[in-house]
């Protein structure tokens, strides 16, 4: 498992390194006390985990990980405990809290590895594993019908007819979503291609519900649905 290690203060990341080495599950590739510089690593070599700092005189490195496009996993490190119920609704797998131990560290890489293991199943059995309710809820892509946004706020429509609410943007679950299988007809919907039952003035019948098509997705959408 490949990671990188963010943190404005030198000393908390050598620890980090320092851990690292110990670890046969993990080869920390490098480290960065300045964000933006990770930003360009990682625009360029993409990484399975990374470490970062919440309290950083740059950034918030809750806010920095939710602006990254591609998300590996997360494990934020702080001194702060305050910071852990926000840490945990971004889908963080840890937060170790300053200073931590090398066992609590051990451990927060075993979850990772879980998390992992769990996002590369069979291509019959893809899964998606995110936080809902503060618990960890795995999801089969496949059971996946539609997708709809309140606030920030989604709720997860699954053809068993159970649904899932987590706190997560529509751009971040599309980032976890194969862009040929789905696609964002509206503000609020992404839907699943193969799930679509009919197409009907510019309303689509998916389920039990009825979707309208959003003018700025509509030639996206029909692009996507007459090729699927």
């Amino acid at each position: 498992m490949n990671a990188i290690a963010i943190d404005d203060e030198p000393p908390a990341l050598k620890i980090i390194e320092k851990f690292c080495a110990f670890s046969n599950s993990l080869d920390l590739k490098t480290t960065f006390t300045k964000p933006q510089e990770a930003i360009k690593y990682l625009k360029k070599y993409p990484v399975d985990l990374i470490f970062i700092d919440v309290q950083m005189p740059s950034c918030n490195g809750i806010d920095f990980y939710k602006s990254l496009e591609n998300k590996p996993l997360v494990i934020f490190t702080t001194a702060f405990p305050e910071y852990a119920v926000e840490g945990f609704n971004v889908n963080a797998v840890d937060y170790l809290l300053k200073p931590y131990t090398p066992d609590r560290f051990e451990q927060a890489i075993q979850k990772a590895l879980g998390f992992l293991k769990t996002s590369h199943t069979t291509e019959q059995q893809r899964t998606l594993t995110i936080r809902s309710n503060y618990s960890l809820c795995k999801i089969i892509v496949d059971d996946i019908e539609l997708v709809e946004s309140l606030d920030d706020y989604l709720t997860i429509y699954l053809v068993t007819g159970k649904k899932i609410t987590v706190r997560m943007t529509l751009k971040s679950m599309l980032g976890q979503l194969s862009p040929s299988e789905f696609v964002r007809v509206h503000r609020s919907y992404v839907l699943a291609l193969s799930k679509i039952e009919q197409v009907r003035n510019k309303i689509i019948s998916i389920g039990k519900k009825k979707i309208p098509i959003g003018n700025k997705y509509e030639k996206d959408f029909f692009d996507k649905f007459l090729l699927h």
